[in-house]
């Protein structure tokens, strides 16, 4: 690796390579970049809607998006950011529909389950454990409480690690109008949280 070189550098190169293969019909490529991938956008998925009950449906999806706008693709931008704008669209066609099917974005069954990362549950004391427990389902429902762009916004910079630039670029806006939303969607989300922080 060159003093120029960064292994975030070398990464976006090798996923702008990979996607420059599956645009000339290259399926080890995809699969390759599907590999590479699937977490992060499983994660931000389940993230945007509360739950995991249909992350896996929508990241099929959005892979699938991947694979047939590869013709057109255009490496302008880091692969990450084109990838998660189409994870953003469809996430957001989602939530409408649930929207219009009168439909709970949250997961019910979601407030009831310990959080994912906890293996070594004999470490802590049981009432440790619940206590955790509540604060991430209340963490998860005033996220999935947010609007859609202050919501996906707090996902790609909290989980993600995102810079301003490419969240801004996602969501078609500014790195100013990005900070303010930001901004708002804390100041929304201590308010609600306040009670499970010490007010």
């Amino acid at each position: 690796m060159t003093p120029s070189t960064t292994p975030d550098s070398d990464a976006a190169a090798e996923d702008i390579a990979l996607m420059l293969a599956v645009k000339s019909g290259d399926e080890r490529a995809f699969e390759s970049l599907v590999e590479r991938h699937q977490f992060r956008v499983v994660g931000t998925v389940a993230k945007m809607l509360g739950g995991e009950s249909d992350a896996e449906d929508i990241a099929q999806q959005v892979f699938i998006r991947v694979w047939q706008s590869a013709p057109r693709y255009n490496p302008s931008a880091k692969f990450t950011t084109w990838l998660l704008t189409i994870t953003r669209n469809l996430v957001f066609n989602e939530m409408r529909r649930r929207q219009r099917a009168r439909l709970v974005p949250l997961d019910p069954g979601d407030a009831d389950r310990p959080p994912v990362g906890h293996a070594d549950a004999s470490a802590r004391s049981a009432p440790e454990e619940i206590a955790d427990a509540e604060l991430q389902a209340a963490v998860t429902r005033a996220i999935a409480s947010l609007p859609e762009t202050q919501r996906i916004a707090v996902i790609l910079r909290r989980f993600e690690n995102m810079p301003y630039e490419e969240i801004a670029k996602v969501l078609k806006t500014t790195v100013p109008s990005i900070k303010s939303l930001l901004f708002r969607a804390r100041t929304d989300l201590r308010e609600r949280l306040k009670n499970h922080l010490g007010g």
